[in-house]
């Protein structure tokens, strides 16, 4: 039975890894916990977005205290409008019309961003 998961393509036997997980939650009952589980990981995969946002900020920090005002201002507003955008999201989801001004949103916000960066890097 060894040899014969060890010659199992490697996608099949994680496919059957995951249908044998699902059927241990189905059988046991263990939906509650599951759905904690999966809004732990959501409040944790938000809380990583905005230590990453912050640890962007705090080593760039210095460069950005020496732009003017409006572009700090619309840079600083993208990056928070952008986490303010992806919490939304994991606290209520999105699906149609939701989701693609989700993306928009951010899509707009990186814009945002970008321009700002590269306008305040553009010497000439």
């Amino acid at each position: 039975m060894r040899r014969f998961f060890a010659d199992m393509n490697p996608t099949l036997r994680g496919f059957l890894i995951i249908a044998a997980i699902v059927l241990a939650i189905i059988l046991l009952n263990q939906q509650t916990a599951l759905l904690s589980l999966v809004y732990l990981t959501r409040i944790v995969f938000f809380l990583a977005v905005a230590f990453f946002v912050y640890l962007v900020w705090r080593e760039r920090r210095g460069d950005i205290s020496t732009w003017p005002g409006r572009a700090q201002f619309a840079f600083y507003g993208g990056a928070v409008l952008a986490l303010v955008a992806i919490g939304t999201f994991i606290v209520y989801g999105a699906s149609g019309r939701n989701a693609l001004a989700f993306f928009v949103i951010l899509a707009l916000c990186a814009f945002s961003m970008f321009r700002t960066w590269r306008d305040q890097h553009t010497y000439g």
